[in-house]
């Protein structure tokens, strides 16, 4: 008996959400954009797939990620537009990584969802991001992008050139050992929350940037980011004053990196996440969603909880 189409549809589609998913993640940066966007796939790929007489798809991969990507890229105007008129730093949604099995696509569990790349990417034309990402982190060759973005090879060759270039202008090719990761963040979250200035003048590079994203909802919300070691050390302290004080530090995997997740009664408060220096050994960057919107999605893991001030696994 042959397969009714509609569960092949179905069973196909299953079978390549995490791929589209994390494509598109790493285009828009935000979970309910992507969220959309995959629901608008399927209603392109269903019906394709019930028509009668429809010339059979090849690749189902290949169709897929094409109308995935298009579909992306129709919505950036819309969603710049949206962000035009967003009160403070944009950062982008904290997605926990560590829930992703070891079997999985391995892009979704690499640096292609670094807080900091991501962060970098906004700066990239649609075109350029979408070229970035499927050929520096999902490796599609040249070739093939062209045919997903229905442009000329060598339009999409210089659209890489130039994607390329910028990105690693502002991001250079360097991936923190995930255990100095970890260590630094515990530093950074124990002198931050004790107010130890003297200590996060040692940890902090002095060219450190902080962006904290409240999206105008979070007490203690900056209009811009913050530049400087002398500047950015005396906001955390500010700032972590007025924190409440039974503030849970939960080390999680956030978009890559092991990073911190802070809980104020059972509900989350904020995510942390640090960028450190080429020699692993100061703070470059401080990403700080405080967004509620943004943290909705984030669960409460009792495993590893830690309280505030502590350095030392429960």
């Amino acid at each position: 008996m042959p397969d009714n189409p509609d569960d092949t549809s179905t069973r196909v589609f299953a079978d390549h959400r995490e791929l589209l998913f994390s494509i598109v993640y790493n285009l828009l940066g935000n979970v309910a954009d992507t969220e959309d966007v995959l629901q608008d796939t399927w209603l392109s790929w269903a019906p394709r797939n019930r028509a009668s007489g429809a010339e059979e798809i090849t690749n189902p991969r290949a169709y897929l990620v094409r109308i995935a990507v298009n579909h992306a890229l129709a919505r950036q105007g819309a969603i710049r537009r949206r962000r035009e008129t967003y009160v403070g730093p944009w950062l982008p949604e904290p997605l926990l990584t560590d829930t992703v099995p070891d079997s999985a696509e391995p892009a979704l569990r690499a640096e292609s969802v670094s807080m900091a790349l991501l962060v970098v990417l906004e700066t990239l034309t649609p075109l350029e991001r979408a070229v970035f990402v499927l050929h520096e982190v999902f490796g599609y060759p040249h070739t093939e992008i062209a045919g997903i973005l229905d442009r000329a090879p060598a339009t999409v060759r210089q659209l890489a050139h130039r994607a390329r270039e910028h990105v690693h202008a502002r991001r250079p090719r360097y991936q923190a050992n995930p255990r100095v990761q970890r260590q630094a963040t515990e530093r950074f979250l124990a002198a931050a929350l004790g107010g130890d200035l003297d200590a996060l003048m040692q940890i902090l590079a002095p060219d450190v940037t902080m962006w904290t994203d409240g999206g105008g909802k979070a007490r203690g919300s900056v209009l811009r980011p913050v530049h400087g070691r002398d500047k950015v050390a005396r906001m955390i302290v500010g700032v972590t004053s007025r924190a409440p004080e039974d503030l849970d530090v939960r080390y999680r995997t956030v978009n890559g990196d092991p990073s911190a997740v802070l809980f104020a009664d059972d509900a989350p408060f904020a995510v942390m996440v640090i960028d450190l220096s080429p020699d692993g050994e100061q703070v470059s960057g401080i990403y700080s969603v405080t967004n509620p919107d943004k943290l909705s999605r984030i669960q409460d893991v009792p495993e590893g909880t830690q309280r505030s001030g502590s350095t030392d696994e429960s």
